[in-house]
């Protein structure tokens, strides 16, 4: 019997709407797990970034605290060849430099992984929203 009640005719191989329905959940179900699988990794991977820029943020202020004791006895051992100011001039601008290339080394890191969401998966999902109502027009 078909759908709507009537006896199935040989010829028609008309399937009831349960099983129709059934077969379309199946469809529909695989490409969503697909998707959010695809979404997981893509995350995961923007996550690994936001880490990793942070780390390098992180270390670019830390860096500068720790070497502090190092700072001291390197401007007191150049003072023994040079003035004490350009001694302490020369290390300064090193640990600026070595700064200022961590902080933009972060930053790259973390606009790689920005904007903070699955942009392919939400591309992918919006061309199988397309295909879907492509199917559903014709």
């Amino acid at each position: 019997m078909t759908a709507e009640g009537s006896p199935r005719t040989g010829g028609g191989a008309q399937e009831p709407v349960g099983d129709l329905v059934q077969r379309a959940s199946q469809q529909l179900s695989q490409p969503v797990r697909d998707e959010m699988r695809l979404a997981q990794a893509e995350m995961t991977q923007k996550g690994k970034r936001f880490g990793k820029g942070g780390g390098l943020f992180g270390g670019a202020g830390l860096g500068v605290l720790t070497l502090q004791a190092l700072v001291a006895t390197v401007i007191a051992a150049l003072s023994l060849v040079m003035d004490v100011w350009v001694a302490a001039l020369i290390v300064t601008a090193v640990l600026a430099a070595v700064t200022a290339l961590m902080a933009a080394l972060g930053k790259q890191q973390i606009s790689k992984a920005s904007p903070p969401a699955p942009e392919q998966t939400m591309d992918s999902v919006k061309a199988d929203v397309a295909e879907i109502k492509e199917k559903a027009q014709r």
